[in-house]
């Protein structure tokens, strides 16, 4: 089903001199829930994007069905271009780690998450007690964990995600009232970056500043950590300032990188929010991502 509707400039470089070389094209995205009849093999290959040279070992055909399974709560968006049936460019959800702890994909993605978090001690203390089996002590104080999956194709605009996360937070209250398992403590973010060297650094920001869109005053979009890593996603920036605990990591199997490498140097990261942030979260990302001339 059909739940909004956004225009949007989809930014394009080019390294063309033409002056009159466009430099962005209008495309029209459509927010839809997510659909398990059209959506498993788009989303599939969205997971291994997001898990890199680790997917293999994710169960990412599984943690797809669970994905699009979980969506019966009305929880969950996709972004198309081409209607209902197409495929999806991005897909944005929530997963709850305690209602589907039992499930071998998500059993799989916590073993992974925890081991990628033991290099940090201090999150790994953390992680690991809020995903702990849980207790009927009465009285006691009980964490729920929301796993935070969102993926997008390389050339989506960030103006893009505002609106499926304020959808999120109103699909999320509609499943707590249902009596559904979305009442969180904290959610946890799962994202990628890459790694660049000092030259690569160089060379990124001098092809930067040739670009129509530097002399135009735009910006990259990518968010940099300050020691050379940057984010896929630019969100990520506004996480990572209300994250209780940050953690970039590098994937078990990327090959051995050396000067005669090519491609990015790509990684994980992994960051921990309280529940009582994100309302705060999604409107600042709103703030700071909005479209052109929305209102």
């Amino acid at each position: 089903m059909s739940k909004r509707k956004q225009g949007s400039d989809a930014d394009m470089d080019y390294d063309s001199s033409d002056e009159e070389a466009p430099t962005s094209v209008d495309v029209d995205f459509d927010f839809f829930n997510l659909n398990a009849e059209v959506d498993y093999h788009a989303i599939n290959r969205l997971l291994i994007q997001l898990f890199g040279a680790d997917a293999e070992g994710l169960q990412t055909g599984s943690l797809g069905d669970l994905v699009l399974s979980a969506a019966d709560s009305g929880v969950g968006s996709t972004i198309k271009t081409d209607g209902e049936d197409s495929d999806p460019c991005a897909f944005l959800t929530v997963l709850s780690c305690d209602a589907h702890r039992d499930n071998p994909a998500m059993r799989a993605l916590l073993e992974y998450m925890l081991s990628k978090t033991s290099k940090d001690p201090a999150f790994h203390s953390t992680l690991s007690s809020l995903l702990a089996p849980k207790t009927q002590v009465q009285n006691q104080a009980q964490t729920h964990v929301g796993l935070v999956l969102c993926e997008r194709l390389i050339n989506m605009p960030v103006q893009t995600v505002p609106p499926m996360y304020r959808m999120l937070v109103d699909e999320i209250k509609d499943a707590v009232a249902e009596g559904d398992p979305y009442n969180f403590t904290h959610y946890l973010f799962i994202s990628r970056v890459y790694r660049l060297t000092p030259e690569e650094e160089e060379a990124m920001v001098a092809a930067q500043r040739n670009s129509k869109r530097y002399k135009s005053g735009g910006t990259s979009g990518l968010g940099r950590g300050g020691d050379g890593v940057y984010g896929f996603h630019p969100e990520d920036e506004e996480v990572m300032k209300v994250a209780t605990h940050v953690l970039t990591y590098s994937y078990t199997k990327a090959p051995p990188r050396d000067a005669e490498s090519i491609g990015l140097d790509v990684g994980g990261r992994v960051m921990l929010v309280p529940a009582d942030r994100f309302g705060a979260l999604v409107r600042t990302i709103g703030e700071v991502f909005s479209a052109p001339n929305s209102t």
